[in-house]
Protein backbone atom coordinates (compact mmCIF):
# COMPACT_ATOMS: atom_id res chain seq x y z
CA UNK A 1 0.00 0.00 0.00
CA UNK A 2 1.39 3.40 -1.06
CA UNK A 3 0.46 6.04 1.52
CA UNK A 4 0.96 9.76 1.09
CA UNK A 5 1.74 11.34 4.47
CA UNK A 6 1.14 15.10 4.49
CA UNK A 7 3.71 16.88 6.70
CA UNK A 8 5.54 13.71 7.76
CA UNK A 9 8.04 15.46 10.03
CA UNK A 10 6.26 18.39 11.61
CA UNK A 11 5.14 18.67 14.36
CA UNK A 12 7.69 16.23 15.74
CA UNK A 13 5.10 13.58 16.69
CA UNK A 14 4.25 13.20 13.00
CA UNK A 15 7.62 11.54 12.47
CA UNK A 16 6.62 8.71 14.83
CA UNK A 17 3.37 8.15 12.95
CA UNK A 18 5.30 8.16 9.66
CA UNK A 19 7.73 5.57 11.00
CA UNK A 20 4.82 3.46 12.24
CA UNK A 21 3.23 3.33 8.77
CA UNK A 22 6.45 1.93 7.33
CA UNK A 23 6.84 -0.47 10.25
CA UNK A 24 3.49 -2.15 9.54
CA UNK A 25 4.19 -2.59 5.83
CA UNK A 26 3.15 0.70 4.23
CA UNK A 27 5.24 2.38 1.55
CA UNK A 28 5.24 5.98 2.74
CA UNK A 29 5.52 8.98 0.41
CA UNK A 30 6.05 12.23 2.26
CA UNK A 31 4.78 15.64 1.14
CA UNK A 32 5.88 18.59 3.20
CA UNK A 33 7.38 22.05 3.31
CA UNK A 34 10.40 21.09 5.40
CA UNK A 35 13.64 20.70 3.43
CA UNK A 36 14.64 17.02 3.33
CA UNK A 37 17.63 17.72 5.56
CA UNK A 38 15.32 19.17 8.23
CA UNK A 39 13.14 16.08 8.52
CA UNK A 40 13.55 14.17 11.79
CA UNK A 41 15.44 10.93 11.33
CA UNK A 42 12.37 8.86 12.26
CA UNK A 43 10.64 10.22 9.17
CA UNK A 44 13.58 10.70 6.80
CA UNK A 45 14.84 7.14 7.27
CA UNK A 46 11.46 5.50 6.64
CA UNK A 47 10.13 7.50 3.67
CA UNK A 48 10.28 5.78 0.29
CA UNK A 49 10.06 9.19 -1.42
CA UNK A 50 9.68 12.83 -0.38
CA UNK A 51 8.16 15.75 -2.28
CA UNK A 52 9.36 19.10 -0.92
CA UNK A 53 6.60 21.57 -1.75
CA UNK A 54 4.69 24.39 -0.06
CA UNK A 55 1.67 22.88 1.68
CA UNK A 56 -0.12 26.21 1.43
CA UNK A 57 -0.17 25.82 -2.38
CA UNK A 58 -2.79 23.14 -3.09
CA UNK A 59 -2.11 23.24 -6.83
CA UNK A 60 1.61 22.67 -6.34
CA UNK A 61 0.97 19.72 -4.01
CA UNK A 62 -1.53 18.17 -6.40
CA UNK A 63 0.80 18.71 -9.34
CA UNK A 64 3.72 17.04 -7.56
CA UNK A 65 1.60 14.01 -6.72
CA UNK A 66 0.09 13.80 -10.19
CA UNK A 67 3.59 13.53 -11.58
CA UNK A 68 4.38 10.82 -9.07
CA UNK A 69 1.12 8.98 -9.79
CA UNK A 70 2.29 8.34 -13.37
CA UNK A 71 4.82 5.92 -11.91
CA UNK A 72 3.20 4.50 -8.74
CA UNK A 73 -0.31 4.12 -7.40
CA UNK A 74 -1.53 6.31 -4.54
CA UNK A 75 -3.67 4.21 -2.24
CA UNK A 76 -4.25 6.48 0.77
CA UNK A 77 -3.62 10.06 1.87
CA UNK A 78 -3.09 10.67 5.61
CA UNK A 79 -2.63 13.85 7.60
CA UNK A 80 -2.58 14.20 11.39
CA UNK A 81 -1.74 17.90 11.59
CA UNK A 82 -4.84 20.05 11.84
CA UNK A 83 -3.96 22.91 9.46
CA UNK A 84 -3.68 20.56 6.47
CA UNK A 85 -6.55 18.14 7.04
CA UNK A 86 -8.64 19.89 4.40
CA UNK A 87 -5.72 19.66 1.96
CA UNK A 88 -5.52 15.91 2.61
CA UNK A 89 -9.26 15.58 1.94
CA UNK A 90 -8.90 17.49 -1.33
CA UNK A 91 -6.11 15.15 -2.38
CA UNK A 92 -8.23 12.10 -1.57
CA UNK A 93 -10.98 13.42 -3.80
CA UNK A 94 -8.51 14.26 -6.58
CA UNK A 95 -6.96 10.79 -6.59
CA UNK A 96 -10.12 8.84 -5.73
CA UNK A 97 -8.72 7.17 -2.62
CA UNK A 98 -10.65 6.22 0.54
CA UNK A 99 -10.85 8.39 3.61
CA UNK A 100 -12.65 11.53 4.74
CA UNK A 101 -13.92 13.82 2.00
CA UNK A 102 -13.81 17.62 2.23
CA UNK A 103 -17.45 17.67 3.32
CA UNK A 104 -16.75 15.13 6.07
CA UNK A 105 -13.59 16.95 7.17
CA UNK A 106 -15.07 20.44 7.50
CA UNK A 107 -16.89 19.72 10.80
CA UNK A 108 -13.58 18.60 12.32
CA UNK A 109 -12.05 21.98 11.45
CA UNK A 110 -14.97 24.42 11.76
CA UNK A 111 -16.20 24.48 15.35
CA UNK A 112 -19.57 25.96 14.45
CA UNK A 113 -20.27 23.33 11.76
CA UNK A 114 -19.05 20.72 14.21
CA UNK A 115 -21.50 21.75 16.91
CA UNK A 116 -24.37 22.08 14.44
CA UNK A 117 -23.83 18.46 13.38
CA UNK A 118 -23.63 17.34 17.01
CA UNK A 119 -26.75 19.34 17.89
CA UNK A 120 -28.64 17.68 15.05
CA UNK A 121 -27.79 14.28 16.56
CA UNK A 122 -29.33 15.33 19.88
CA UNK A 123 -26.02 15.40 21.77
CA UNK A 124 -25.60 18.01 24.51
CA UNK A 125 -23.32 20.87 23.47
CA UNK A 126 -22.75 24.30 25.00
CA UNK A 127 -25.07 26.96 23.60
CA UNK A 128 -23.11 28.55 20.75
CA UNK A 129 -23.19 30.92 17.79
CA UNK A 130 -20.59 32.05 15.27
CA UNK A 131 -19.65 35.69 14.75
CA UNK A 132 -17.58 37.51 12.16
CA UNK A 133 -18.02 41.07 13.45
CA UNK A 134 -17.62 42.84 16.77
CA UNK A 135 -21.33 43.67 16.74
CA UNK A 136 -22.21 40.01 16.26
CA UNK A 137 -20.02 39.03 19.21
CA UNK A 138 -21.83 41.55 21.43
CA UNK A 139 -25.19 40.28 20.23
CA UNK A 140 -24.20 36.69 20.98
CA UNK A 141 -22.91 37.68 24.43
CA UNK A 142 -26.30 39.22 25.25
CA UNK A 143 -28.01 35.96 24.29
CA UNK A 144 -25.72 33.50 26.07
CA UNK A 145 -24.89 35.59 29.13
CA UNK A 146 -21.74 35.55 31.27
CA UNK A 147 -19.49 33.70 31.80
CA UNK A 148 -18.89 32.72 28.20
CA UNK A 149 -16.11 31.43 25.97
CA UNK A 150 -14.86 33.15 22.80
CA UNK A 151 -12.62 31.09 20.50
CA UNK A 152 -11.73 30.67 16.81
CA UNK A 153 -14.00 28.34 14.87
CA UNK A 154 -10.92 26.80 13.22
CA UNK A 155 -8.55 26.85 16.17
CA UNK A 156 -6.62 24.07 17.87
CA UNK A 157 -6.06 23.59 21.57
CA UNK A 158 -6.59 26.72 23.64
CA UNK A 159 -5.00 29.18 21.20
CA UNK A 160 -6.89 32.52 21.10
CA UNK A 161 -9.48 31.10 23.50
CA UNK A 162 -10.79 33.30 26.30
CA UNK A 163 -13.17 32.97 29.19
CA UNK A 164 -15.12 36.22 29.56
CA UNK A 165 -16.94 36.98 32.82
CA UNK A 166 -18.31 40.45 32.12
CA UNK A 167 -18.93 43.09 29.47
CA UNK A 168 -15.78 44.89 30.61
CA UNK A 169 -13.71 41.75 30.02
CA UNK A 170 -15.25 41.36 26.58
CA UNK A 171 -14.12 44.90 25.73
CA UNK A 172 -10.60 43.86 26.76
CA UNK A 173 -10.62 40.57 24.84
CA UNK A 174 -12.01 41.75 21.51
CA UNK A 175 -8.83 43.61 20.41
CA UNK A 176 -6.86 40.40 21.01
CA UNK A 177 -9.02 38.63 18.41
CA UNK A 178 -8.68 41.12 15.55
CA UNK A 179 -6.59 38.61 13.56
CA UNK A 180 -9.25 35.88 13.88
CA UNK A 181 -11.78 36.04 10.99
CA UNK A 182 -14.57 34.08 12.70
CA UNK A 183 -15.15 33.12 16.32
CA UNK A 184 -17.52 30.90 18.26
CA UNK A 185 -19.25 32.49 21.24
CA UNK A 186 -20.51 29.81 23.58
CA UNK A 187 -21.78 28.97 27.03
CA UNK A 188 -19.12 28.37 29.67
CA UNK A 189 -19.68 24.89 31.09
CA UNK A 190 -18.63 24.64 34.71
CA UNK A 191 -17.15 21.20 35.29
CA UNK A 192 -14.08 19.01 35.04
CA UNK A 193 -12.56 18.57 31.60
CA UNK A 194 -11.56 15.28 29.98
CA UNK A 195 -10.63 13.92 26.58
CA UNK A 196 -12.02 10.95 24.71
CA UNK A 197 -9.46 9.71 22.19
CA UNK A 198 -9.87 6.84 19.74
CA UNK A 199 -8.16 4.79 17.08
CA UNK A 200 -10.79 3.53 14.64
CA UNK A 201 -10.94 1.32 11.56
CA UNK A 202 -13.95 1.13 9.26
CA UNK A 203 -16.22 2.67 11.88
CA UNK A 204 -15.15 0.39 14.76
CA UNK A 205 -13.34 1.74 17.83
CA UNK A 206 -10.21 -0.39 18.24
CA UNK A 207 -8.73 1.59 21.13
CA UNK A 208 -10.13 4.35 23.29
CA UNK A 209 -8.60 6.57 25.94
CA UNK A 210 -9.74 9.12 28.50
CA UNK A 211 -7.38 11.79 29.78
CA UNK A 212 -8.12 14.12 32.71
CA UNK A 213 -6.90 17.72 32.57
CA UNK A 214 -5.75 19.16 35.92
CA UNK A 215 -6.63 22.01 35.94
CA UNK A 216 -8.78 22.86 32.91
CA UNK A 217 -6.80 24.13 29.90
CA UNK A 218 -8.21 27.64 30.18
CA UNK A 219 -6.83 27.94 33.71
CA UNK A 220 -3.48 26.58 32.50
CA UNK A 221 -3.45 29.32 29.88
CA UNK A 222 -4.30 32.15 32.27
CA UNK A 223 -1.72 31.63 35.03
CA UNK A 224 2.01 31.18 34.45
CA UNK A 225 2.61 29.76 37.93
CA UNK A 226 0.47 26.68 37.21
CA UNK A 227 2.23 23.43 36.34
CA UNK A 228 -0.39 21.79 34.09
CA UNK A 229 -0.97 18.08 34.49
CA UNK A 230 -2.75 15.50 32.34
CA UNK A 231 -3.59 12.00 33.57
CA UNK A 232 -4.42 9.10 31.23
CA UNK A 233 -6.85 6.96 33.18
CA UNK A 234 -6.57 3.20 33.50
CA UNK A 235 -10.17 2.29 34.39
CA UNK A 236 -12.66 3.66 31.86
CA UNK A 237 -15.54 1.64 33.30
CA UNK A 238 -16.10 3.81 36.38
CA UNK A 239 -19.59 5.40 36.35
CA UNK A 240 -18.26 8.98 36.34
CA UNK A 241 -16.74 8.42 32.89
CA UNK A 242 -19.59 6.45 31.34
CA UNK A 243 -21.48 9.44 30.00
CA UNK A 244 -18.45 10.89 28.25
CA UNK A 245 -17.41 7.56 26.78
CA UNK A 246 -20.91 6.90 25.42
CA UNK A 247 -21.12 10.43 24.07
CA UNK A 248 -17.78 9.98 22.32
CA UNK A 249 -19.06 7.00 20.39
CA UNK A 250 -22.24 8.90 19.48
CA UNK A 251 -20.20 11.86 18.24
CA UNK A 252 -18.15 9.62 15.94
CA UNK A 253 -21.36 8.18 14.53
CA UNK A 254 -22.88 11.64 14.06
CA UNK A 255 -19.83 12.85 12.13
CA UNK A 256 -19.46 9.64 10.13
CA UNK A 257 -15.87 9.07 11.23
CA UNK A 258 -14.50 5.76 9.93
CA UNK A 259 -10.73 5.28 10.14
CA UNK A 260 -7.94 7.07 11.97
CA UNK A 261 -7.28 8.97 15.19
CA UNK A 262 -9.73 11.27 16.99
CA UNK A 263 -9.28 13.59 19.94
CA UNK A 264 -12.44 14.84 21.67
CA UNK A 265 -12.75 17.11 24.70
CA UNK A 266 -15.75 16.99 27.00
CA UNK A 267 -16.93 18.28 30.36
CA UNK A 268 -18.40 16.49 33.36
CA UNK A 269 -20.61 18.80 35.41
CA UNK A 270 -21.06 18.45 39.16
CA UNK A 271 -24.44 16.77 38.60
CA UNK A 272 -22.78 14.14 36.37
CA UNK A 273 -24.01 15.52 33.04
CA UNK A 274 -21.57 15.02 30.16
CA UNK A 275 -21.29 17.95 27.74
CA UNK A 276 -19.49 17.86 24.39
CA UNK A 277 -16.62 20.31 23.91
CA UNK A 278 -15.00 19.77 20.51
CA UNK A 279 -13.33 17.09 18.42
CA UNK A 280 -10.43 16.83 16.01
CA UNK A 281 -9.68 14.09 13.50
CA UNK A 282 -6.15 13.80 14.82
CA UNK A 283 -4.24 12.65 17.90
CA UNK A 284 -3.87 14.94 20.93
CA UNK A 285 -0.64 16.90 21.12
CA UNK A 286 1.71 17.71 23.99
CA UNK A 287 3.03 14.13 24.17
CA UNK A 288 -0.35 12.70 25.13
CA UNK A 289 0.31 9.70 22.89
CA UNK A 290 3.43 9.04 24.98
CA UNK A 291 1.21 8.97 28.06
CA UNK A 292 -1.04 6.41 26.34
CA UNK A 293 2.02 4.30 25.55
CA UNK A 294 3.19 4.36 29.16
CA UNK A 295 -0.33 3.54 30.34
CA UNK A 296 -0.54 0.47 28.09
CA UNK A 297 3.09 -0.63 27.75
CA UNK A 298 2.18 -0.52 24.08
CA UNK A 299 2.69 1.57 20.97
CA UNK A 300 -0.31 3.68 19.97
CA UNK A 301 1.62 5.05 16.97
CA UNK A 302 1.76 1.49 15.63
CA UNK A 303 -1.89 0.87 16.56
CA UNK A 304 -2.96 3.85 14.42
CA UNK A 305 -0.82 2.64 11.53
CA UNK A 306 -2.26 -0.87 11.76
CA UNK A 307 -5.79 0.57 11.72
CA UNK A 308 -4.97 2.55 8.56
CA UNK A 309 -3.04 -0.16 6.70
CA UNK A 310 -4.68 -3.39 7.90
CA UNK A 311 -8.00 -2.30 9.43
CA UNK A 312 -7.28 -4.09 12.70
CA UNK A 313 -4.78 -4.31 15.56
CA UNK A 314 -2.32 -7.19 15.68
CA UNK A 315 -2.94 -7.33 19.42
CA UNK A 316 -5.17 -5.29 21.74
CA UNK A 317 -3.74 -2.47 23.83
CA UNK A 318 -4.26 -3.29 27.49
CA UNK A 319 -4.68 -0.47 30.02
CA UNK A 320 -2.23 -1.35 32.80
CA UNK A 321 -1.42 1.98 34.46
CA UNK A 322 -2.63 5.46 35.13
CA UNK A 323 -0.02 7.74 33.53
CA UNK A 324 0.43 11.40 34.39
CA UNK A 325 2.39 14.16 32.72
CA UNK A 326 3.39 17.41 34.47
CA UNK A 327 4.59 20.40 32.43
CA UNK A 328 6.99 22.76 34.16
CA UNK A 329 7.34 26.51 33.67
CA UNK A 330 10.49 28.20 34.88
CA UNK A 331 10.34 31.28 37.08
CA UNK A 332 12.03 34.32 35.59
CA UNK A 333 13.10 35.18 32.05
CA UNK A 334 16.09 34.34 29.92
CA UNK A 335 18.11 31.16 30.34
CA UNK A 336 17.57 28.28 32.76
CA UNK A 337 19.93 28.82 35.71
CA UNK A 338 19.08 26.00 38.12
CA UNK A 339 16.54 23.34 39.08
CA UNK A 340 15.44 22.57 42.63
CA UNK A 341 13.54 19.68 44.18
CA UNK A 342 14.14 17.06 41.48
CA UNK A 343 16.57 14.86 43.41
CA UNK A 344 14.28 14.63 46.44
CA UNK A 345 11.25 13.69 44.33
CA UNK A 346 13.20 11.11 42.35
CA UNK A 347 14.42 9.56 45.60
CA UNK A 348 10.80 9.13 46.70
CA UNK A 349 9.17 8.15 43.42
CA UNK A 350 11.99 7.05 41.15
CA UNK A 351 10.57 3.63 40.20
CA UNK A 352 7.36 5.29 39.03
CA UNK A 353 9.03 8.10 37.04
CA UNK A 354 9.19 7.19 33.36
CA UNK A 355 10.44 10.43 31.81
CA UNK A 356 12.42 13.43 33.03
CA UNK A 357 12.70 15.81 30.08
CA UNK A 358 13.54 19.27 31.40
CA UNK A 359 15.45 22.03 29.64
CA UNK A 360 19.09 21.92 30.72
CA UNK A 361 20.84 24.73 32.53
CA UNK A 362 21.83 27.35 29.98
CA UNK A 363 18.93 26.70 27.60
CA UNK A 364 16.59 29.63 26.84
CA UNK A 365 13.11 29.49 28.32
CA UNK A 366 10.24 28.64 26.01
CA UNK A 367 7.14 30.80 25.63
CA UNK A 368 4.68 29.14 28.03
CA UNK A 369 1.76 30.84 26.29
CA UNK A 370 2.60 29.26 22.94
CA UNK A 371 3.94 25.82 23.91
CA UNK A 372 2.11 23.60 26.40
CA UNK A 373 5.19 21.49 27.12
CA UNK A 374 6.75 24.75 28.33
CA UNK A 375 10.21 24.18 29.83
CA UNK A 376 9.96 20.43 30.14
CA UNK A 377 7.89 17.61 31.52
CA UNK A 378 7.83 14.69 33.92
CA UNK A 379 5.89 11.47 33.23
CA UNK A 380 4.89 9.16 36.08
CA UNK A 381 2.72 6.06 36.24
CA UNK A 382 1.16 3.65 38.74
CA UNK A 383 -1.57 0.98 38.55
CA UNK A 384 -3.65 2.94 41.09
CA UNK A 385 -4.98 6.43 40.40
CA UNK A 386 -4.40 8.08 43.78
CA UNK A 387 -0.59 7.65 43.72
CA UNK A 388 -0.50 9.27 40.27
CA UNK A 389 -2.58 12.19 41.53
CA UNK A 390 -0.18 12.55 44.46
CA UNK A 391 2.94 12.36 42.30
CA UNK A 392 1.71 14.88 39.75
CA UNK A 393 0.73 17.28 42.53
CA UNK A 394 4.11 16.89 44.24
CA UNK A 395 6.08 17.47 41.03
CA UNK A 396 3.84 20.46 40.28
CA UNK A 397 4.35 22.01 43.71
CA UNK A 398 7.89 21.03 44.72
CA UNK A 399 9.91 20.91 41.48
CA UNK A 400 11.10 24.40 40.57
CA UNK A 401 12.98 25.71 37.56
CA UNK A 402 14.55 29.15 37.54
CA UNK A 403 15.69 31.43 34.73
CA UNK A 404 17.46 34.78 34.52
Amino acid sequence: MNIVMVSPGYPLEMAYFTRALAAVGGTVIGVGDQPPSALPGEARNTLAHYEHVSLSDEGAVRGALQGLARHVSIDRVECLWEPYMILAAQLRESFGVPGMTVEQTVPFRDKESMKQAIDAAGIRTPWHVSATTVAAVWEAAEQVGYPLIVKPIAGAGSADTYRVDSAQELWEVLPLLRHVPEVSVEEFVDGEEFTYDTVCADGSILFDNIMWYRPRPLQMKMHEWISPASIVLRDLTVPDLGGGRQMGAEVLDALGFRTGFTHMEWYRKSDGEAVFGEIGGRPPGARAVDLMNYATDGDVFIAWAEAVVHGKLSQPLERRYNAGGVFKRAQGVGQITHIEGLDKLLAEYGEHVMVVDLLPVGAPRRDWRAVLISDGMIIVRHPELQPVIEMTERFAAELHMYAS
